[in-house]
């Protein structure tokens, strides 16, 4: 699975990221207003009816705050998915969800499981693994990036604090790791230009001829004024020049 990708800005790298924070929003406003029932639409462990929940708990929030922190490092680690991550920021956020909420629902206490942060475990495990078995700079740049902002992160997959879904973030960090390595031919790279092509040769180039070794324009090379006089010389050789001689009446 080898695809050649490039770091390529487009309206979908601020487009979807925002999104997606203005779904889980309005979702929310309506659980608040309307639909206070639906906040029972999380991941059930071991329970038939708690599958759907592997679809919905993204979407489902228990208060303003659980929002909030939310909210914030999945539009940023979006962002970084699709801008880095273009060809594959899909597969990556759709088989992330259904992956880490299945192991959620394999592995979780009987309790009721929902909220984003699942998804941004696993956007934080791929795009940081991701960059250190790709070893190009601007990726393992980014990757201490995500650990720099979220390496603390990694202490919440473990049972540290009471009424948190250490699975669903335990599950996330596994299914971004596995996508890693799945992905992990699929290595982006920044477009190539002309002077980074494999045969190119400064020498030959026609406009790098006109600067000398410090850097200095120069207007008229010495080939071309060599050519130049050449041509001149032809066009005077060739040159033909006619009188009339008209004689005057007496």
């Amino acid at each position: 699975m080898s695809q050649q990708q490039q770091f390529r800005y487009s309206t979908g790298v601020i487009a979807y990221p925002v999104f997606f924070v203005m779904l889980i929003w309005i979702v929310f406003w309506m659980q608040v207003r309307f639909f206070p029932w639906i906040k029972k639409l999380g991941v059930y462990p071991q329970e038939p009816e708690g599958l759907l929940g592997i679809f919905t708990s993204p979407l489902i929030h228990s208060d303003i705050e659980h929002l909030y922190h939310n909210s914030i490092p999945l539009f940023i680690l979006s962002v970084a998915l699709f801008y880095f991550y273009r060809k594959i920021s899909w597969k990556v956020i759709l088989y992330g969800i259904l992956l880490s909420g299945l192991i959620t629902w394999i592995i979780g206490r009987p309790s009721n499981h929902i909220g984003a942060s699942g998804l941004i475990y696993v956007l934080v495990s791929f795009i940081f693994f991701k960059g250190v078995f790709a070893k190009h700079y601007r990726l393992v740049a980014l990757s201490l990036m995500v650990i720099f902002l979220y390496g603390s992160m990694i202490w919440y997959v473990f049972p540290v604090k009471q009424g948190m879904s250490w699975e669903g973030h335990l599950g996330g960090l596994i299914t971004g790791l596995f996508f890693a390595l799945i992905f992990r031919k699929s290595i982006a790279k920044p477009e190539r230009y002309v002077w980074q092509e494999p045969d190119y040769n400064e020498d030959d180039d026609p406009f790098l001829k006109h600067f000398d070794e410090n850097g200095n324009f120069i207007e008229t090379l010495p080939d071309e004024a060599i050519e130049e006089t050449e041509i001149q010389e032809d066009n005077a050789q060739t040159a033909q020049v006619n009188y009339i001689f008209k004689k005057e009446k007496d």
